[in-house]
């Protein structure tokens, strides 16, 4: 389903989540992709890795997570996620369809049941009329199916847009799965 930039926006939260509400979703995924005997990579984008650094704080998290990818440029997104140029020119690194290219390119490079990817604008600067400040995609691509894509406009700080769409992008993985809880 698709939603508007303003939909978007009102679904954000007033608060960014904190490191307890990150470590939480990320034990709940490991649990729900160890229950799964799933495997899951991450590309991303602006979050700078702190997906992956969510996902690793928990104990044993080698089983499920061989690894992830941050791809900051457009030629990384190319060239390490197999993101083609024309699509990166025709809709921008900041799109749903980039973001779902992403996580279908993470999920074949390292062979793995679910790929994530989130692609934003973390701020304080680089937005435009039609991308806004805290404008994110967040992209999960499991084998055998369409991505699933959401987006979001959170009204953050760059910490906070970082850390909300890690938040949001743990729990998209986790409703992809099915939560174990």
């Amino acid at each position: 389903r698709e939603l508007s930039l303003s939909q978007m926006a009102a679904s954000s939260s007033s608060i960014p989540p904190d490191d307890e509400q990150l470590l939480q979703a990320s034990a709940r995924l490991g649990a729900a992709l160890r229950a799964r005997g799933w495997r899951l990579a991450t590309a991303e984008s602006c979050t700078g890795g702190l997906i992956g650094h969510e996902i690793t704080a928990i104990p044993g998290a080698s089983d499920y997570y061989p690894g992830g990818v941050i791809t900051y440029s457009d030629l990384a997104k190319e060239v390490e996620l197999a993101v083609p140029r024309e699509l990166l020119q025709a809709h921008g690194a900041v799109s749903r369809e980039v973001a779902a290219a992403m996580a279908i390119g993470v999920r074949q490079r390292f062979g793995v049941e679910l790929g994530v990817a989130v692609t934003g604008i973390a701020g304080p600067w680089g937005d435009t009329p039609d991308k806004p400040l805290g404008l994110t995609y967040i992209a999960v691509a499991r084998v055998g199916h369409p991505p699933v894509v959401i987006g979001e406009v959170w009204p953050f700080d760059r910490d906070g847009n970082k850390r909300a769409s890690a938040f949001r992008a743990l729990e998209l993985a986790i409703s992809v799965v099915g939560d174990t809880e």
